[in-house]
């Protein structure tokens, strides 16, 4: 008589589903992984981190400063202030603590320090005031002034424009018509015929390469 073989009963369980709380804790987990990879690597030098660095986080940093400021192009501009910054500080980012926080809290607190200068820039002491009766205007006795000033106004002038004129063709360009020009973004991409895009990426660039050059020199001044 043929023999059947007997089918065990033994079923392999299934590992239980990872809840939604482990899901995210994952992910956090794989988050700080790949930010620790790309910050080693662009400490070492290499450039595609920084830029899959800014690619993770750009939105993310846009979208904080936007509910600060709701001005597009001016949270273009600081987006990319805090990513100079951030990466001008890679070393001494701690390990400890996720690097989102850390970018964040640059992101922001650069975000402040504009909001605080512009405050101070839109009360003119020279403005006239208007009332009901007259117009008049505060004169405030300027007691920091020092007859040397205006020379040291010039020579930091003259060493931005000298730092400026030192960009390659393609950053000096787009720098000129940004802060110069004070055109937008789209602007310049419109008459430059250039994606959005790469207009930014240009910005992006010189800024970085004005950093570098003016960090030490303007303290001379």
């Amino acid at each position: 008589m043929p023999q059947h073989k007997k089918t065990s009963s033994y079923t392999a369980s299934t590992p239980p589903a990872k809840t939604r709380e482990e899901i995210l804790a994952q992910r956090k987990l794989d988050s700080r992984a790949e930010d620790s990879r790309h910050i080693k690597a662009a400490l070492k030098g290499e450039q595609t981190a920084y830029r899959s660095i800014m690619k993770k986080y750009h939105d993310q940093v846009y979208n904080l400063l936007y509910r600060m400021i709701h001005e597009k192009d001016e949270v273009e501009d600081l987006t990319q202030e805090a990513f100079i910054k951030a990466f001008q500080s890679l070393h001494n980012f701690n390990e400890e603590f996720a690097f989102s926080t850390w970018l964040y809290k640059i992101a922001t607190n650069n975000c402040i320090d504009y909001i605080r200068k512009k405050k101070l820039a839109t009360f003119s002491i020279d403005k006239p005031i208007e009332s009901k009766d007259s117009e008049y205007t505060f004169e405030i006795p300027d007691s920091t002034y020092e007859p040397d000033k205006t020379m040291i106004a010039r020579q930091r002038a003259k060493v931005l424009e000298d730092a400026i004129n030192s960009l390659p063709e393609k950053y000096r360009m787009v720098i000129l018509m940004r802060h110069t020009e004070d055109k937008d973004y789209q602007e310049i991409a419109d008459e430059l015929h250039l994606p959005l895009g790469t207009v930014k990426a240009h910005i992006f660039r010189a800024r970085e390469i004005l950093y570098k050059k003016l960090k030490k020199k303007i303290h001379h001044y």
